[in-house]
């Protein structure tokens, strides 16, 4: 017996509209303050008020001219370049052993490996602070490295488990059974196939390392700030425009990160139905 589609009778198109009205203003409730905040800094005086008197580039200038700026952009693009690495590697290795139907305890395994996305982040840096202390992994990148792995490998692990859902095991048996290694196997068949996911989960992890700040601030010491540790004491210590030209910078960056994953986010769905 053929169904109508709810949102062909009145009723349902009602309830359609009122959801997007709902979803709508969702949306502007919390998106109106970063736009009404992020003008600020174009101003051409140091305050933060409405009407400007005028448009200046001088914020972002300074920003550039300004050595712990500088000093924090850098070590922001290095600790996420390298803990994503480290997160991508770890993360779809942790995937490809989940995948298998006969690994015992699967479940707790999980549990335990996107644990640091439930754990609240300060209970996550208390902890990181106390067990990096012993090995002198406190006040230098290598230690903030290793906590935005721990961070961001989650992200990895779901999306490439979510790849792995959609792939067809009985082409790399074909493979093996031609004669093909298993590391052969995964670099020709099976990685070419979920890369979609495993880029997916690594831009996810350096969107959350690019802006993490409260780990930051347990291990980090001067000379290992990042652009949010930055942000941070600007704030505290001198409320410049320049912590909104910053802001502004780091707001488009992590916009264009997000729309870029949920193209491949996409693109990898349109693959597994078209496959289908």
């Amino acid at each position: 017996m053929w169904q109508l589609s709810p949102h062909t009778t009145l009723l349902g198109k009602l309830w359609r509209c009122t959801f997007l009205v709902f979803c709508g203003a969702v949306f502007m409730f919390l998106v109106l303050p970063v736009l009404i905040v992020l003008p600020l800094s174009f101003n051409s005086e140091p305050y933060f008020n409405y009407p400007m008197p005028g448009f200046s580039w001088r914020w972002y200038q300074n920003i550039v001219e300004n050595e712990m700026w500088m000093v924090s952009a850098k070590n922001s693009i290095i600790v996420g370049l390298a803990s994503t690495a480290l997160a991508v590697t770890l993360g779809t290795l942790a995937a490809l052993g989940l995948s298998k139907p006969s690994l015992p305890l699967k479940k707790l395994i999980v549990g335990i490996l996107i644990s640091p996305m439930i754990v609240p982040l300060v209970i996550t840096g208390v902890g990181m602070y106390i067990f990096y202390a012993k090995y002198n992994l406190t006040g230098n990148l290598p230690g903030i490295i290793i906590a935005h792995t721990v961070i961001g490998t989650p992200f990895v692990l779901i999306s490439v488990t979510a790849a792995l859902a959609g792939f067809n095991l009985n082409i790399a048996r074909a493979g093996q059974s031609l004669g093909a290694t298993p590391t052969y196997v995964f670099f020709k068949i099976t990685m070419p196939l979920i890369m979609p996911g495993i880029i997916y989960g690594g831009l996810l992890a350096f969107t959350s390392s690019l802006d993490e700040l409260v780990v930051v601030m347990f291990l980090a010491g001067v000379e290992e700030r990042t652009i949010p540790m930055q942000m941070w004491t600007g704030l505290r210590e001198q409320l410049s425009p320049s912590v909104l030209a910053a802001a502004t910078i780091l707001v488009i960056l992590l916009v264009g990160l997000l729309l870029a994953a949920e193209l491949l986010r996409r693109r990898r769905e349109r693959y597994f139905v078209s496959a289908k």
